[in-house]
């Protein structure tokens, strides 16, 4: 065992994860060696437990839904909706007030061109943050260029954090909408979403929480929150990658008209008019991802069964102890604050994330190394990329020793 490994094991109170690594096939190169994946916050490995709900559902069970009169459509029908129920009791809302996306960039797309493009015009502002993924900006930026309201950007604290000071100088009665995010995918700073819900509602605004990096690693109550709009994505949260969802209140959601037109989400339809189904049918035109639903499903299940509360502190130990090692290097750079959700950014000084990150690969150990889908960040930052480290709950010591073996072997080659 290494010096470094040994220096880490027992600061982390954590979960079995050597029982847990075994849940998941994804953790292991070809020849058979711990693979120390550390990129979480771009999609999750999947427990075993999902790839079989997800291939019982594409093989023996596998049937349309709420379509067919046979037996099969039946029971595949009933598990479709059972994970629509197990999303709302994850979220804390009502069943009826979940729309499932392809993930919560549709979600966002779907909010801003259904209820954005009824609510939103000329002499009308939004407010975004500087931290943005551009899945909550670039949907905005269309919509703006078609209707003509203004988008304003909240500024960050010297932390990271998104300056709701600021923000509540900024609204005004004017703003109808504040979308952010919950959790910083570069930084993994956590919104005071209760505050950030009372500065919007204080200006008669709505509030968009983008849950992606959350709803993994804590839990989420929508109805404490207070919000009106949540998203996230499932193949985050150990799921499948085309499935996502969108929680509304449902009087919002009853108001929206649709956006995509198609099968499932009708009533009567004639060329002399059709009619709509309700919410949430009404936003789920087409088939839907059958497969990925149930196996979204599955991952929930499995996620409850480790608990939220102890997914989260093992993360939270996690990045305290990645900081403090990294802290005592002169060539690291660290951004966002010590205390942040389950991910952690940084720059080695003279190298280049990228070619960090191949290092990292020959020694088994993935980071992402870009700008994250957060170029306005970045140049916030004032760096062109940032490599990053994040954490699911499979993480442990070891993937922390790794990093940091990989990053001395980095120095050496770059002098």
């Amino acid at each position: 065992m290494s010096d470094t490994l040994i220096r880490l094991q027992g600061a982390i109170p954590r979960l079995n994860t050597e029982a847990l690594r075994g849940d998941f096939p994804g953790l292991t190169t070809p020849d058979g060696q711990p693979w120390h994946y550390l990129d979480a916050g771009a999609t999750a490995q999947k427990p075993q437990s999902v790839i079989d709900a997800m291939a019982r559902a594409l093989g023996p069970d596998y049937a349309t839904v709420h379509r067919g009169v046979y037996s099969r459509s039946a029971h595949m029908t009933l598990a479709f909706e059972g994970a629509r129920r197990k999303v709302a009791k994850l979220l804390g809302g009502a069943e009826g007030e979940i729309v499932f996306t392809r993930g919560a960039t549709e979600a966002i797309n779907l909010v801003a061109n259904s209820w954005g493009g009824a609510n939103l015009g000329p002499g009308d502002r939004i407010l975004l943050s500087r931290l943005e993924h551009h899945a909550n900006i670039v949907p905005w930026q269309l919509l703006a260029q078609r209707l003509g309201f203004a988008i304003d950007v909240c500024p960050l604290t010297p932390e990271g954090l998104i300056d709701l000071d600021a923000a509540e100088a900024m609204l005004t009665p004017a703003h109808k909408l504040v979308a952010l995010s919950h959790v910083s995918n570069v930084l993994g700073s956590v919104l005071d979403a209760p505050r950030a819900v009372a500065l919007a509602h204080a200006v008669g605004a709505k509030i968009l929480i983008d849950g992606c990096q959350a709803v993994p690693r804590f839990p989420v109550d929508v109805a404490k929150l207070g919000c009106d709009f949540y998203t996230f994505s499932a193949h985050k949260l150990y799921g499948p990658t085309g499935i996502g969802a969108l929680w509304a209140r449902a009087e919002i959601l009853d108001a929206m008209p649709p956006w995509q037109g198609g099968g499932a989400m009708i009533n009567k339809v004639s060329f002399e008019g059709t009619t709509f189904a309700p919410a949430p049918q009404r936003f789920e035109a087409g088939t839907p991802a059958i497969t990925e639903v149930i196996a979204l499903g599955a991952a929930i299940d499995y996620v409850e069964g480790v608990g939220l509360d102890a997914i989260h502190a093992h993360e939270t130990a996690l990045v305290k102890t990645l900081r403090r090692e990294l802290s005592t290097m002169n060539t690291i750079t660290l951004f966002g604050p010590e205390t942040s959700a389950g991910i952690v950014s940084f720059m080695l000084d003279g190298v280049h994330p990228h070619d960090l990150g191949t290092i990292l690969d020959e020694e088994n150990v993935a980071i992402r190394a870009g700008h994250h889908c957060a170029q306005p960040l970045m140049e916030h930052l004032g760096v062109p990329a940032t490599a990053r480290a994040s954490f699911g709950l499979y993480s442990d010591e070891s993937d922390i020793a790794a990093l940091l073996r990989g990053i001395e072997r980095t120095r050496r080659i770059f002098g």
